[in-house]
Protein backbone atom coordinates (compact mmCIF):
# COMPACT_ATOMS: atom_id res chain seq x y z
CA UNK A 1 0.00 0.00 0.00
CA UNK A 2 2.68 2.33 1.08
CA UNK A 3 4.67 1.44 -2.40
CA UNK A 4 1.28 2.42 -3.97
CA UNK A 5 0.29 6.01 -2.55
CA UNK A 6 4.52 7.04 -2.93
CA UNK A 7 4.03 6.02 -6.80
CA UNK A 8 0.73 7.87 -7.14
CA UNK A 9 2.18 11.11 -5.39
CA UNK A 10 4.85 11.04 -7.92
CA UNK A 11 2.71 10.79 -10.97
CA UNK A 12 0.96 13.31 -9.41
CA UNK A 13 3.76 15.36 -8.84
CA UNK A 14 4.56 14.64 -11.99
CA UNK A 15 1.41 15.95 -14.08
CA UNK A 16 1.45 19.25 -11.84
CA UNK A 17 4.78 19.65 -12.84
CA UNK A 18 3.74 19.28 -16.72
CA UNK A 19 0.76 20.98 -16.50
CA UNK A 20 1.96 23.94 -14.66
CA UNK A 21 0.94 26.53 -12.05
CA UNK A 22 -2.02 28.00 -12.11
CA UNK A 23 -0.99 31.27 -10.78
CA UNK A 24 -0.80 34.90 -12.57
CA UNK A 25 2.27 35.46 -14.35
CA UNK A 26 4.06 38.35 -13.84
CA UNK A 27 5.22 39.06 -17.43
CA UNK A 28 3.13 39.62 -20.55
CA UNK A 29 2.88 36.50 -22.92
CA UNK A 30 3.34 37.04 -26.24
CA UNK A 31 0.35 36.53 -28.50
CA UNK A 32 0.80 33.87 -31.13
CA UNK A 33 0.15 36.31 -33.94
CA UNK A 34 -0.50 39.83 -34.42
CA UNK A 35 -3.29 41.35 -35.97
CA UNK A 36 -2.35 42.97 -39.56
CA UNK A 37 1.28 40.84 -38.85
CA UNK A 38 2.66 41.87 -42.14
CA UNK A 39 2.95 45.55 -41.55
CA UNK A 40 5.72 47.33 -40.57
CA UNK A 41 5.18 48.20 -37.41
CA UNK A 42 3.52 47.00 -33.85
CA UNK A 43 1.86 48.37 -31.08
CA UNK A 44 0.90 46.28 -28.25
CA UNK A 45 -2.23 46.35 -25.68
CA UNK A 46 -1.07 44.39 -21.86
CA UNK A 47 -4.08 44.28 -19.87
CA UNK A 48 -3.74 42.95 -16.57
CA UNK A 49 -7.06 42.16 -14.01
CA UNK A 50 -7.50 42.59 -10.74
CA UNK A 51 -6.53 38.98 -10.06
CA UNK A 52 -3.81 39.19 -11.93
CA UNK A 53 -4.31 37.85 -15.11
CA UNK A 54 -2.42 39.54 -18.13
CA UNK A 55 -3.72 39.59 -21.47
CA UNK A 56 -1.66 41.17 -24.24
CA UNK A 57 -2.83 41.71 -27.52
CA UNK A 58 -0.17 42.95 -30.68
CA UNK A 59 -1.62 44.86 -33.44
CA UNK A 60 0.45 45.80 -36.61
CA UNK A 61 0.64 49.34 -38.42
CA UNK A 62 1.83 51.12 -41.32
CA UNK A 63 2.32 54.34 -40.15
CA UNK A 64 4.90 56.46 -38.06
CA UNK A 65 2.01 56.19 -35.37
CA UNK A 66 -0.86 54.40 -34.38
CA UNK A 67 -3.40 56.68 -32.18
CA UNK A 68 -4.95 54.82 -28.67
CA UNK A 69 -8.58 54.24 -30.19
CA UNK A 70 -7.19 52.95 -33.07
CA UNK A 71 -4.99 50.26 -31.30
CA UNK A 72 -8.00 49.37 -28.92
CA UNK A 73 -10.53 48.76 -31.98
CA UNK A 74 -7.86 47.29 -33.67
CA UNK A 75 -7.12 45.15 -30.65
CA UNK A 76 -10.28 42.85 -30.37
CA UNK A 77 -10.22 43.22 -26.78
CA UNK A 78 -14.25 43.86 -25.54
CA UNK A 79 -14.10 47.49 -23.96
CA UNK A 80 -16.52 49.92 -22.90
CA UNK A 81 -15.88 53.71 -22.90
CA UNK A 82 -17.66 56.75 -22.09
CA UNK A 83 -16.54 60.50 -22.87
CA UNK A 84 -16.06 63.30 -20.56
CA UNK A 85 -16.95 66.68 -21.40
CA UNK A 86 -13.69 68.18 -21.77
CA UNK A 87 -11.33 65.56 -20.65
CA UNK A 88 -12.33 62.99 -23.25
CA UNK A 89 -12.54 59.48 -23.17
CA UNK A 90 -12.09 56.98 -20.38
CA UNK A 91 -11.85 53.38 -20.27
CA UNK A 92 -14.93 51.82 -17.92
CA UNK A 93 -14.90 47.96 -19.07
CA UNK A 94 -11.94 46.18 -20.42
CA UNK A 95 -11.69 42.76 -21.62
CA UNK A 96 -15.29 41.84 -19.59
CA UNK A 97 -13.78 43.75 -16.49
CA UNK A 98 -15.94 44.78 -14.37
CA UNK A 99 -18.67 42.21 -15.21
CA UNK A 100 -21.59 45.26 -15.18
CA UNK A 101 -21.28 48.21 -14.79
CA UNK A 102 -23.81 51.74 -14.38
CA UNK A 103 -20.96 54.26 -13.93
CA UNK A 104 -17.70 54.54 -15.24
CA UNK A 105 -15.84 55.53 -11.75
CA UNK A 106 -17.94 54.41 -8.98
CA UNK A 107 -16.87 55.49 -5.28
CA UNK A 108 -14.97 53.20 -3.37
CA UNK A 109 -15.09 50.58 -6.94
CA UNK A 110 -12.13 49.51 -8.51
CA UNK A 111 -10.86 51.34 -11.62
CA UNK A 112 -8.95 50.94 -14.88
CA UNK A 113 -5.28 53.15 -14.80
CA UNK A 114 -3.68 53.52 -17.77
CA UNK A 115 -0.18 53.63 -18.53
CA UNK A 116 1.93 54.02 -21.84
CA UNK A 117 5.42 52.12 -22.69
CA UNK A 118 7.99 53.62 -25.15
CA UNK A 119 11.65 52.21 -25.38
CA UNK A 120 10.55 49.32 -22.26
CA UNK A 121 9.82 51.78 -19.49
CA UNK A 122 6.33 52.62 -18.25
CA UNK A 123 4.48 55.81 -17.75
CA UNK A 124 1.69 57.38 -16.30
CA UNK A 125 -0.64 58.21 -19.43
CA UNK A 126 -0.99 61.87 -19.25
CA UNK A 127 -3.52 62.04 -20.93
CA UNK A 128 -6.98 59.66 -22.27
CA UNK A 129 -5.98 57.50 -24.41
CA UNK A 130 -7.50 58.77 -27.46
CA UNK A 131 -4.24 61.32 -27.47
CA UNK A 132 -1.76 58.53 -27.10
CA UNK A 133 0.19 58.20 -30.61
CA UNK A 134 2.00 55.34 -30.24
CA UNK A 135 5.09 54.32 -32.15
CA UNK A 136 6.58 50.97 -33.55
CA UNK A 137 6.79 48.62 -30.02
CA UNK A 138 5.39 50.86 -28.17
CA UNK A 139 2.30 49.54 -25.79
CA UNK A 140 -0.66 50.77 -24.00
CA UNK A 141 -1.22 49.32 -21.04
CA UNK A 142 -4.25 48.99 -18.31
CA UNK A 143 -3.83 47.57 -14.40
CA UNK A 144 -7.59 47.38 -13.10
CA UNK A 145 -7.08 48.44 -9.45
CA UNK A 146 -8.76 48.50 -6.14
CA UNK A 147 -9.79 52.54 -5.66
CA UNK A 148 -7.60 52.42 -2.41
CA UNK A 149 -5.04 52.33 -4.76
CA UNK A 150 -4.03 55.94 -5.38
CA UNK A 151 -0.70 55.45 -7.14
CA UNK A 152 -1.41 52.35 -9.92
CA UNK A 153 2.08 50.20 -10.70
CA UNK A 154 1.85 49.59 -14.46
CA UNK A 155 1.11 46.45 -16.08
CA UNK A 156 4.41 43.82 -17.08
CA UNK A 157 6.19 45.36 -20.23
CA UNK A 158 5.02 44.05 -23.19
CA UNK A 159 6.31 40.65 -24.82
CA UNK A 160 6.84 41.50 -28.37
CA UNK A 161 5.45 38.84 -31.08
CA UNK A 162 7.71 36.68 -32.91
Amino acid sequence: MRKYLLWASATLALLIAACGSSSPTSQASPTSSCINASAVHHAYVVVEHLAGTIVQRCVGFSGATIDGETLMKQSGLEYQAQTFSGLGKAVCQLDNEPAQFNTCFPQNQPYWSAFVETGGAWTSLPSTYTKANLHDHDALGWNYVPATVTSPSPPPLATPST
